[in-house]
């Protein structure tokens, strides 16, 4: 089992390419973060290849105070594909996987979706030129209120429209179990109905998003589920440590493993 560090929330301390360390050093397989765009590519690059991992993915930027991303809001079309195009470049120079094209506070309206779906093909068909996978996911009303999706189905639903309309695969669902377990539950029936669209996961616990080592969600076990499903990706680690420090929290990341 391979297991990334999200440090847009772990060490969040430290400068990134320090961060990007700390992870290689606590044994994480890999990093993915939120907003790298304040550091030049090169320099997170070079933080990369010093450390020996990988940058599977980042987000589109969230877009002015207020917002949680623009790819979905009416009227907004020209500066959310300025987000998509600064997320895709980044991602190419410094060889990431997955953009999160993040979709805005919507409430889920049919316009909005409509929108979402032509800035989604749009960012398809640029990732595409960089052999780069688009993902979109679902997050919990109790961590951002009024966001445009908190089901896996609205997901699936958007992304098999994009599908259509782009003749492309690379669009996929990031399944994050914090945001699905609050929202529908029943985790390991998610996992079989939606496997084949899965780009990704993510893990913490719930409901204080800490380590992934208690809670309602019994790791050891859907992780073998989406294992036995024939899932060979990165497992995230977006989690917000509860010690003082990150290292304080780690007993759970070998246990995983093994």
């Amino acid at each position: 089992m391979r297991i990334s560090a999200n440090i847009g929330f772990l060490w969040d301390h430290l400068p990134l390419p320090e961060r990007i360390n700390a992870a290689a050093l606590a044994g994480f397989d890999a990093v993915e973060c939120h907003f790298p765009y304040e550091y030049p590519a090169a320099e997170i690059k070079r933080s990369l290849q010093e450390n020996g991992l990988s940058m599977l993915g980042v987000n589109t930027s969230l877009g002015p105070e207020g917002c949680f991303g623009l790819a979905a809001v009416p009227g907004e079309e020209v500066q959310a594909r300025k987000l998509i195009d600064q997320a895709v470049d980044y991602a190419a120079a410094i060889d990431a996987s997955n953009i999160n094209v993040v979709a805005g506070l919507t409430g889920g309206s049919a316009e909005a979706e409509q929108v979402y779906r032509r800035n989604l093909q749009y960012a398809c068909e640029s990732a595409a030129k960089h052999n780069k996978t688009i993902v979109i996911e679902p997050l919990n009303p109790r961590a951002v209120a009024n966001y445009h999706m908190y089901t896996v189905e609205q997901s699936i639903e958007t992304i098999v429209a994009v599908r259509e309309a782009t003749g492309t695969d690379n669009i996929k669902l990031m399944f994050d179990f914090f945001h699905a377990q609050i929202v529908q539950g029943d985790l390991e029936t998610l996992l079989k109905e939606n496997i084949d669209y899965i780009g990704h996961v993510q893990i913490s616990a719930v409901h204080d998003r800490g380590e992934p080592d208690v809670g309602e969600i019994n790791y050891p076990y859907v992780l073998s589920v989406l294992e036995s499903l024939g899932y060979n990706g990165y497992i995230g680690a977006e989690y917000k440590p509860r010690g003082k420090s990150v290292e304080a929290g780690l007993s759970w990341l070998e246990q995983y493993r093994h």
